[in-house]
């Protein structure tokens, strides 16, 4: 599953695959934002993304969009 996460005064937005399910990405913001602590997610990599919770200013869920070659 796609996450995206906007963090205030950042231009970018952080983009990560994860194995996780929404119901659980949303779990673990829901705790983070509760005790004002910090989201971590792990990508399918392994590698860890970690944001305080006070600076997130959205997060999106989805899957990842199949890239299509040619015209549609």
């Amino acid at each position: 599953m796609e996450v995206k996460i906007g963090v205030q005064h950042a231009q970018r937005e952080l983009v990560l695959d994860t194995d996780s399910t929404p119901e659980d990405v949303e779990k673990l913001l829901g705790d983070a934002l509760a005790d004002d602590g910090v989201l971590h997610l792990k990508d399918t990599k392994g590698r860890a993304v970690v944001v305080p919770a006070a600076k997130i200013a959205y997060v999106e869920l989805g899957s990842p969009s199949a890239s299509t070659v040619g015209f549609r």
